[in-house]
């Protein structure tokens, strides 16, 4: 072979065997790089892992609203109450047939009879010795009370006492290691703020102690509902809120975001009979106060101003040396009551009750209406064209 033929065979030799060699090289590092990545692969698998189920969890925290941590707060010492009372019923003799009931109603006694019958409500304990609030109108009248817990004890409840003007009542059971809610201040509500109803309605068809939650938005502060127009009695500054409130709802705990109750649910307006946004609880400091004098003395005093007052007529007031003006006129004032002894007189013209201007005798009634023993009402009254203001401090009435 020519020596310069075999020279390059032997360079070509060469090269094949570099790239061999490169190759080889080239391939097994490839090989660990992956091998490595592949050990690798598994913390970073774990990484995700964790990450999802942390995402997981925060999914779940974030569900965790203030409305759920508040009922579950509340909503052990959320109660319903089963109620059995006694009716009366008259029935006539004829109670189809129209010839007879016209003609021989009079030969023939109606047929009286009672029957028991159930009815249900809502309420909350508020104290770990058994006090459970709940509307006076669930309870009145109650030969029985059941009261049933979430977990499943009943009780037989005692009511303690109740009143129909600002329906309250209190029921007394007897047990151990009762939850107990916390009341808030009903003074420092924002209108807006979240208002959770808690309660039990139709608890009778649903067959489950579980309470129900809805939730919404104070509407509204210190509404004054008229309760009975012939004696201008009223619910005063009561809470207005769309959280709705149903049918068995009644006497179960309005509450804020922080699981305090804040007011006691108590009636609706509407025309359907169910919720329609308009429900109204009674304040929790106004609760609060009617829950003392039922668990002390088994009822609301009645108090004591000791004044009557009548609408100014017009040809009064022009007879009378003061303006004719908006107000309430004293007609008569009791010897030695508070009025008397703040220095009341009769012919006074009361024209503000506590600072707010009144213009008539229900005005008037409405202003002072849901004072209580111990609180001082000032009445602003013109005398002989001069105004003046007199502080009242209000007794129990003598019984």
């Amino acid at each position: 072979m020519d020596s310069r033929v075999a020279k390059y065979v032997v360079i070509a030799v060469v090269f094949v065997l570099a790239g061999a060699a490169l190759g080889l090289w080239l391939t097994v590092r490839a090989g660990g790089q992956e091998d490595r990545a592949a050990v690798g692969t598994a913390p970073a698998d774990s990484a995700d892992g964790g990450s999802a189920a942390s995402v997981s969890e925060g999914l779940d925290e974030s569900r965790r609203t203030a409305i759920v941590r508040a009922a579950e707060i509340v909503g052990p010492a959320t109660v319903s109450i089963s109620v059995t009372q006694t009716q009366t019923v008259r029935q006539s003799p004829f109670p189809s047939d129209a010839f007879f009931e016209r003609f021989f109603r009079g030969s023939y006694p109606d047929r009286v009879y009672e029957r028991k019958y159930e009815s249900y409500g809502s309420g909350v304990i508020i104290d770990r010795d058994g006090y459970v609030i709940t509307n006076d109108h669930v309870v009145r009248g109650a030969d029985g009370v059941k009261v049933t817990l979430t977990d499943g004890r009943e009780f037989e409840g005692r009511v303690l006492g109740g009143d129909p003007r600002y329906d309250i009542a209190v029921v007394k059971i007897q047990g151990d290691r009762l939850p107990v809610a916390k009341f808030g201040n009903s003074d420092d509500l924002m209108i807006g703020e979240w208002a959770i109803a808690i309660g039990n309605p139709f608890g009778y068809l649903l067959n489950d102690r579980q309470p129900t939650v809805t939730a919404g938005v104070v509407s509204a502060l210190h509404r004054d509902v008229l309760a009975e127009p012939q004696t201008g009695a009223v619910y005063k500054d009561m809470i207005q809120t769309d959280a709705a409130i149903n049918p068995g709802n009644s006497g179960g705990p309005l509450i804020n975001g922080r699981g305090e109750v804040i007011g006691i649910n108590s009636f609706i307006f509407s025309s359907s009979g169910g919720s329609e946004g308009m429900g109204f609880a009674i304040p929790a400091n106004v609760a609060r106060e009617i829950i003392n004098e039922l668990i002390q003395y088994g009822r609301v005093r009645d108090v004591w101003v000791g004044i009557g007052v009548q609408d100014l007529a017009p040809s009064r007031g022009q007879a009378s040396a003061q303006p004719p003006a908006p107000g309430a006129l004293v007609s008569f004032v009791e010897p030695g009551s508070p009025a008397e002894r703040a220095g009341v007189r009769v012919g006074d013209l009361i024209i503000a009750v506590q600072g707010e201007g009144v213009a008539n005798v229900r005005e008037a009634r409405r202003a002072i209406f849901g004072a209580r023993v111990g609180d001082v009402v000032s009445l602003t009254i013109l005398r002989n064209g001069s105004r003046r203001v007199h502080d009242l401090k209000l007794e129990e009435a003598p019984r």
